[in-house]
């Protein structure tokens, strides 16, 4: 891969079903559809084929962490455990830009990831997105999109 897209951690309807993003609300996978030209709706093996086939990957800033329901707000802080992105990294080496979606995955990576990749993954790009959750309602899933685009053209996919 050479796009990382971060969250902050899977909500509830997706750690059920174990797919990223799968609250049908969510407009992740119409963004990501009209951005690499899929249909939204294919299957979740063939949408995770599609980014793989773009070079895009997925994962979340938190490995674990407690909270009633699924809105990040609703987190325990004291309960956030991090990803391991040492490691992730070394084994993804090619990822140049890192685009997380929504303020809670770019605030808790700057938080208690930064600090110990910065020395030796200079070369990242970050970005942050607006949030594809529907709780974030001020924004429609098209203006969503425009902002979503940057992806496009900072690493010509």
């Amino acid at each position: 891969p050479k796009v990382l897209i971060l969250g902050s951690m899977p909500g509830e309807e997706s750690l059920g079903k174990r797919q990223y993003y799968a609250h049908p609300r969510n407009s992740f996978w119409f963004i990501l559809g009209r951005l690499l030209k899929f249909d939204p709706v294919v299957n979740y093996k063939k949408r995770k084929e599609i980014l793989k086939e773009n070079n895009i990957a997925l994962w979340d800033v938190l490995k674990a962490c407690e909270r009633k329901g699924s809105l990040d707000s609703s987190i325990i802080k004291a309960s956030l455990i991090e990803n391991e992105f040492l490691p992730f990294y070394a084994k993804y080496h090619t990822i140049r830009h890192v685009f997380f979606n929504g303020a809670m995955a770019e605030k808790e990576y700057e938080k208690r990831v930064l600090p110990v990749v910065r020395c030796k993954h200079r070369e990242l790009q970050y970005i942050r997105l607006p949030s594809t959750s529907p709780a974030r309602a001020s924004l429609t899933k098209e203006e969503k999109l425009a902002q979503w685009a940057i992806i496009l053209a900072k690493t010509q996919l």
